[in-house]
């Protein structure tokens, strides 16, 4: 009797971003409206941020409503009809349920069942991990075309009186569609963590800690200098790596978007990488603010608004964050 023989599933050679969308809290809320708690000044926000304003959702908006926006969006202007869509990805930590997932139920709004759907919880570089595996889904023919989205409520997790976080973070989604493509349009993503550092940003208590009435609801905080450090320092290096591996010099690139975590860490960032003055960097954090994992499509999205002539050209970007977490690669924007 012959040995019997596996089949593997096999996909197209390339793909590349073919849409993105967005959604946006709708509420802007300046830095005067949340300075009293931490006794800071809008000045102060400015100077350490450059956070003018940042957008939230009132309450009863989610994230899955967020992400939904953002994504019938993607879809209308990728032209793919949702049936064709079989993976969706959703990077969150602000999921208000711990399931379902929040990419099912947009799977299921956007009219995309029956796609494989879940959620990757990587903080701020959650949108890069997506991006990368939406790539290796199609390239080995797991499915055809691909959903990421990147969307948080982050308003939720917040305390009002805390100086070390809650006056960064806004709220959001941004979405793309992913598909095969006839040239290279996703380069090798460097990606990975450093779990060592976990509590430079976490949660201050858990969920089971509230429920037995030991703790307050549970919130984000961070050491702001250690992440500040790691950030500039560590995620350079990452940066170049990404270059490297995609065979692209600075010069080449069209535009630069990191995650927004503040002003003073992209542009030490563009410093360290000695980015060119043809290179436009992404700033949405001004109006924004800290939005996580959904800060690079929603940056883009901006990017893409205001500079339509930057579609087709490459963009680095990178997330990095809690965990503490980080992915890095070259794009040919939508």
């Amino acid at each position: 009797m012959s040995k019997p023989t596996l089949q593997q599933s096999h996909g197209p050679r390339y793909t590349r971003i073919l849409s993105i969308g967005a959604a946006r809290g709708d509420l802007v809320v300046p830095n005067d409206d949340l300075v009293g708690p931490i006794d800071s000044s809008d000045e102060w926000i400015q100077q350490r941020t450059g956070i003018i304003t940042r957008t939230r959702a009132s309450q009863d908006i989610q994230a899955v409503d967020l992400a939904t926006d953002a994504a019938r969006e993607a879809i209308e202007r990728s032209g793919i009809q949702p049936h064709l869509i079989d993976a969706v990805i959703v990077a969150t930590i602000s999921n208000g349920r711990q399931t379902p997932s929040i990419a099912a139920v947009v799977a299921d709004r956007v009219g995309a069942n029956p796609a494989a759907a879940y959620d990757v919880n990587a903080a701020c570089a959650g949108y890069t991990y997506a991006v990368a595996q939406a790539d290796s889904l199609i390239r080995t023919g797991t499915a055809h075309y691909a959903l990421v989205i990147g969307a948080e409520k982050l308003s939720d997790l917040v305390d009002p009186t805390d100086r070390s976080i809650s006056f960064l973070l806004g709220d959001g989604a941004g979405a793309v569609v992913i598909g095969p493509s006839d040239f290279p349009g996703i380069a090798p993503t460097v990606w990975g963590s450093d779990g060592s550092k976990a509590d430079a940003i976490t949660m201050n208590h858990t969920l089971q800690e509230y429920r037995r009435g030991e703790s307050e609801w549970p919130t984000l905080r961070q050491e702001g200098q250690t992440v500040f450090r790691w950030a500039v320092w560590n995620m350079a290096k990452v940066a170049k790596e990404a270059l490297q591996v995609a065979g692209i010099e600075s010069d080449q690139l069209a535009a630069f978007i990191p995650h927004q975590a503040n002003m003073r860490i992209i542009d030490e960032f563009a410093k360290q990488l000695k980015l060119p003055n043809s290179v436009v960097i992404a700033r949405d954090v001004a109006t924004t603010g800290n939005t996580s994992s959904a800060s690079i499509p929603l940056a883009t999205h901006r990017l893409l608004e205001e500079h339509p002539e930057l579609s087709g050209g490459l963009a680095l970007q990178i997330g990095f964050g809690a965990g503490l977490v980080f992915g890095a690669q070259v794009v040919v924007l939508p």
